[in-house]
């Protein structure tokens, strides 16, 4: 099958890579390219393979895996990265993803589940196991993802400025503000003004005087 999806397996113990082998190899548009046991070992396979996406271990011997995406993702930016991890602490989460991880799943994902997880990260989204309580999603390393134009947007709803009030000021129409607005919220898993300004002073992205 063409554009396969090409995935490198990162764990330290080969029944679990032959476990996630197994679920994959069922994808018709997945391809397993290499296991690697160590971080070291996946930063050398990440440059021979250069896979789309690598299922990274996070709890790894020696080098950790939150340490081996970085330096991954430093050569390899466009490289997905799915942090694969027997905890849902939210600590954890929040360091795989300022690591850079495309997202965090847990060990004891269903096989659909972690093959859907595999693509969604491909095509580009965060992708946090069902698992994981939503309130970890909102990080401030998620804003990256905000336009410049939807970071002043956002700046001036916690000025308390209505949508008309922010066309005016950035010569926008109050429609496409109102899609700025939505935007945003889709973006940082919030649904509610107060709880979308409470975030954005708490991730500094506004001054307060």
């Amino acid at each position: 099958m063409a554009d396969k999806i090409s995935v490198l397996l990162v764990d330290d113990h080969s029944l679990v890579r032959r476990g996630f082998r197994r679920i994959l190899e069922d994808a018709p548009d997945i391809e397993v390219v290499g296991e690697a046991s160590s971080g070291e070992e996946a930063l050398s396979l990440a440059t021979e393979f250069h896979p789309q996406l690598i299922m990274m271990d996070c709890a790894l011997q020696g080098m950790s895996g939150l340490d081996a995406t970085r330096r991954i993702l430093e050569e390899h930016p466009d490289t997905a990265i799915l942090m694969l991890s027997m905890h849902s602490e939210e600590t954890l989460v929040r360091q795989a993803l300022d690591a850079g991880a495309r997202g965090y799943i847990l060990k004891s994902a269903m096989d659909m589940e972690l093959v859907s997880a595999i693509r969604r990260a491909v095509a580009g989204e965060i992708v946090l196991d069902p698992q994981i309580s939503p309130t970890y999603s909102l990080r401030g390393e998620r804003t990256s993802a905000l336009t410049p134009r939807e970071l002043e947007v956002l700046r001036w709803i916690v000025a308390g400025k209505s949508n008309k009030e922010i066309a005016t000021l950035l010569e926008l129409s109050a429609n496409t503000v109102a899609v700025h607005r939505a935007n945003i919220m889709d973006t940082l898993g919030i649904h509610k003004t107060a709880e979308l300004v409470v975030y954005a002073i708490r991730n500094g992205l506004v001054n307060i005087p």
